[in-house]
């Protein structure tokens, strides 16, 4: 053991950093970016509030980021219908830091965090790099299990990749957590939940923060409901989002989240001072001002989505029917060696780590086109095995 490993923390030791391989080639549809670029109108309106801003970047932002959270607000408020006024609204640098905020306030050592996987895979390290125990909660009973009904395994995917109510409930009074990861839609699976999940695990952990991971939720198919219609009465809920998805705004890195407003202020707490440059807050405002062109693509990402799924499953395959920008197929014999097949293609997917599975983000029309085409020579190459 080196010098350093010695000093770091034991419970750090051994443990592999997130990341995603960033590699240079022709189609990446790995990491969920969106394939559109910003709109040129909105550079420019970007590159307008930055130049205002720039002269006084002498002095700290404004630490309530005041301007953002109304704008952050409103649009809640007008796209979901749920009147979310301004105290309910929390930001951050991207989702995680959000999520990081939530679980140093209520996570720590002694605490528990559940989540039911698969899922977002930084919620265990962001639970368990501060000081929380994390449990790995199951979504629906293991079909390999004896104990389980015959036909678990015979389901369609995307009722297998399904929360189980009473299966989450089970395991929120079990464990006890003191905060619970639920993700609508989900990461890899692409699934929505249904709302009578969210309700249920709420009540089945009463000391615990419930949290509703929507960064997919501009996503989803019509008639998918928000957890933001669940939160008034419910002090313990929280429901956060994303710019980097919908907004094609991954780089610059702003997340956010709808609570209590006194759940809001418990947030100050663990917030690091003036988290949100000024250049973050005129870039963010600037966005959300031209939403409408910012958000101009999440209709055709979505028709490539579907053709995603139309495509694998006329290729013999599995796909999950998706309520993200991306899809999980299934059908692979081996994911690995399919993944390395499609690299040396220039197609670069996500191996997320369930067997037989692969996870490709939608794209533009002719990254559709290259990623089932390859998928089509890797098919005819390594014909189909049939999994369970």
């Amino acid at each position: 053991m080196s010098e350093l490993q010695r000093l770091l923390r034991e419970d750090l030791r051994g443990r592999t950093a997130y990341g995603a391989p960033q590699l240079e080639v022709p189609v990446a549809l790995n990491t969920n970016e969106s394939s559109y670029g910003v709109p040129a109108d909105v550079v420019a309106a970007i590159v307008e509030r930055v130049e205002a801003v720039a002269g006084s970047l002498n002095r700290y932002p404004d630490r309530e980021f005041t301007t953002l959270r109304a704008d952050l607000a409103e649009y809640l408020t007008t796209t979901t219908g749920v009147d979310v006024p301004v105290e309910q609204v929390w930001a951050g640098n991207g989702s995680n830091e959000v999520l990081q905020h939530i679980v140093q306030a209520f996570g720590g050592p002694g605490r528990i965090a559940l989540g039911f996987t698969p899922s977002y895979s930084m919620h265990p390290i962001i639970s368990r790099v501060a000081g929380t125990t994390w449990v790995d909660g199951l979504r629906s009973a293991d079909p390999s299990d004896p104990a389980q009904p015959a036909d678990r395994a015979a389901r369609p995917a995307q009722t297998r990749f399904d929360v189980d109510t009473d299966l989450a409930v089970a395991q929120c009074r079990e464990h006890d957590p003191h905060v619970v990861f639920l993700t609508s839609p989900n990461n890899p699976t692409g699934t929505a939940l249904d709302l009578s999940v969210v309700e249920a695990v709420y009540e089945a952990a009463p000391d615990a923060i419930v949290v509703v991971d929507e960064a997919y939720a501009e996503f989803a198919r019509p008639g998918t409901p928000s957890a933001l219609t669940l939160l008034a009465g419910r002090p313990r809920l929280v429901v956060t989002r994303t710019m980097s998805k919908a907004f094609a705004f991954a780089g610059v890195r702003l997340g956010y989240l709808a609570a209590d407003p006194e759940l809001v202020d418990i947030l100050r707490l663990v917030r690091m001072p003036y988290h949100l440059s000024s250049v973050t807050q005129a870039v963010a405002c600037a966005a959300l001002e031209h939403r409408t062109a910012m958000l101009a693509m999440v209709e055709a990402i979505k028709a490539e989505r579907d053709r995603l799924v139309d495509g694998c499953a006329a290729l013999g395959l599995d796909p999950v029917p998706s309520d993200a920008n991306f899809v999980l197929v299934g059908g692979f014999d081996d994911a690995a060696a399919t993944w390395q097949a499609l690299l040396d293609q220039g197609v670069l997917v996500r191996d997320v780590g369930i067997a037989h599975h692969l996870r490709i983000t939608a794209g533009t029309p002719s990254e559709t086109d290259a990623v089932l085409a390859a998928l089509a020579a890797v098919q005819t190459a390594t014909p189909r095995q049939e999994t369970a």
